[in-house]
């Protein structure tokens, strides 16, 4: 396969650049290094390792020319950057593929990346800064019979690790078929009308041999669900269901129930106001390519995580909560509204008000009339939204943003954070429900046109864990290219006095056009690290990082 794809991209390459000198074609990509030399520090647990320095570098490469398309990705690895997973070392070929596209057809051959609807069945994706990658290798297939109209098919095999320069994949296979229907797009009359109706429809299965001397387990796992959007002027109402067969695995010891998922989502927005509602209930939907595996390893499909994006210090990384895909009956609402300019309240440029409300509780399991000795191995009934009084997290948070005036904006923030740590364990020495009131302070005063100075200021409150901390920022910009920026996190209430320990960073960064690089120092505390409900542990660390990117 990867002879074929070589010998492939070199004949479209040259075979363009023989015959097509007019159009060469465009070239695009990115470069990126994250580097990092540590030093021992006893005080908050952070070790240096044997080589002292760790690095992480990326180069996407893409060149696309009438239709034609192919693409690598050079990973490196010499060693991996602490709190990545132990199955990342080396420098190779992490990425590549050729394909060809047009109105009517998308065929890529290789490595991709693609979702399904809300990613419930299938979403192949990565995050570099979570060192999260299950693509898929294999082909990729979408047409276009008529507009409006798109049929998508996917196989092969997922990422499984990136060891001594090379992939290695799964044993799973992993194949599906996507369905998406626009009829805004399809009916000419509707296109200018405030009216909107999208459906969809999905199939994935897995195929992994069955070599258990115990147990009989299904070799081919199939799972299927529907979608539809409906719209009208500033309303929309969207939701997808999803059934997956009987998956026994590490994930549910082995049980032979069916897994379910539902999320709907509706909201409405007009000038000033936007509203919007979301529910998930999930049960049993680890869905992977080799049942075997545990953690974030070749997930076949992704569970929205209906929980803000946090970016603030204390709130993003104390307490952070990840999708539970066993089992989550899960809500959130938004309202954000800006009271108008030119109001007593609003002032002269307006005060925008956001409230986010986001909860999570175990869903309920019925035994009733389910016989625990059963060969069926079928232990419970599951029925979607039926929650337990067990909560897993809660976050209920309002920020206020104002502009005063050509010079002074500031943000006030309030958060209350609860978080089931039984469940989602972030300290070793909580129980139960961690319960946390955190509050912030975003002040930006523009000194003039190059230069401005934003300071945070961050508290957050609790009886329970380690007490209470401190996020003190400053931060100093010179337009357009410099800023730099210190940092200090003091866990200020913490019961055991010697662990009162102030975390000092400092970073200076400068930005030109595409380039953008960044040096820093100090001291980082050890946790979760999570983006969309995804989580990697860091652990503790003091020492220099400097990254680097360059996109062209």
């Amino acid at each position: 396969m990867k002879k074929l794809l070589v010998v492939a991209t070199l004949l479209i390459f040259s075979t363009h650049l023989l015959f097509a000198q007019k159009d060469l074609g465009e070239l695009s990509g990115n470069i990126s290094s994250y580097f990092q030399y540590l030093r021992t520090d006893s005080t908050i647990g952070a070790t240096q390792p044997p080589e002292k320095a760790l690095i992480n570098s990326f180069a996407n490469i893409n060149y696309r020319i009438r239709g034609f398309k192919a693409g690598v990705r050079v990973e490196s690895y010499l060693p991996r950057i602490q709190g990545y997973p132990d199955r990342f070392d080396g420098t190779g070929l992490g990425y590549r593929y050729v394909g060809y596209s047009n109105d009517f057809v998308d065929v890529t051959l290789g490595n991709f990346y693609d979702q399904f609807g809300s990613g419930m069945l299938f979403r192949a994706w990565e995050s570099n800064t979570l060192g999260y990658d299950n693509m898929m290798d294999g082909i990729r297939l979408a047409v276009h019979p008529y507009k409006g109209i798109t049929i998508k098919g996917v196989y092969g095999n997922q990422r499984f690790a990136f060891q001594n320069g090379k992939v290695i994949k799964s044993d799973g296979i992993t194949r599906g078929v996507d369905l998406d229907v626009n009829f805004k797009t399809i009916f000419p009359k509707l296109e200018k009308s405030k009216f909107s109706l999208s459906m969809g429809g999905s199939f994935v299965s897995k195929f992994q041999k069955a070599d258990d001397p115990v147990l009989n387990l299904p070799q081919n796992v199939g799972a299927y669900g529907g979608r539809m959007r409906f719209g009208y002027s500033g309303f929309f109402i969207d939701g997808e269901y999803v059934i997956k067969e009987n998956d026994p695995s590490s994930d549910n010891k082995y049980i032979y129930n069916k897994g379910k998922g539902v999320l709907l989502n509706m909201g409405y927005s007009m000038k000033g106001l936007g509203i919007l509602f979301s529910a998930k209930s999930v049960d049993n939907m680890s869905f992977r390519s080799d049942r075997t595996k545990d953690l974030q390893d070749l997930y076949i499909n992704y569970l929205p995580s209906l929980t803000k994006t946090h970016t603030y210090n204390l709130v993003a990384t104390l307490y952070p909560y990840t999708t539970q895909p066993l089992g989550e009956v899960s809500f959130q609402g938004d309202v954000i509204y800006t009271i108008p300019k030119g109001s007593k309240l609003g002032g002269k440029y307006g005060t925008n008000i956001a409230v986010n409300f986001s909860t999570a509780y175990q869903p309920v399991h019925h035994t009733s009339g389910i016989n625990q000795n059963d060969s069926s191995r079928v232990t419970y009934r599951a029925v979607p939204f039926d929650k337990s009084n067990l909560k897993f997290w809660q976050d209920f948070n309002i920020e206020i943003t104002r502009k005063f005036n050509k010079t002074f904006k500031a943000k006030l923030c309030y958060y209350n954070i609860q978080l089931n740590n039984n469940i989602v364990e972030v300290s070793s020495t909580a129980h139960g429900i961690i319960n946390s009131h955190i509050v912030v302070a975003d002040l930006l005063f523009r000194i003039n046109d190059k230069h401005s100075i934003r300071t945070e200021l961050q508290g957050l409150f609790t009886k329970q864990d380690r007490g209470g901390w401190t996020t003190f920022v400053i931060e100093y910009t010179i337009s357009p290219g410099w800023y730099i920026s210190v940092m200090d996190q003091y866990n200020y209430g913490n019961p055991i006095k010697s662990d009162r320990t102030n975390y000092l960073y400092g970073s200076v960064g400068y930005i030109r056009g595409s380039s953008r690089i960044s040096v820093s120092y100090g001291r980082q505390r050890a946790g979760l690290f999570c983006v969309g409900g995804i989580c990697r542990y860091v652990p503790a660390s003091n020492g220099l990082t400097i990254s680097f990117t360059q996109s062209f």
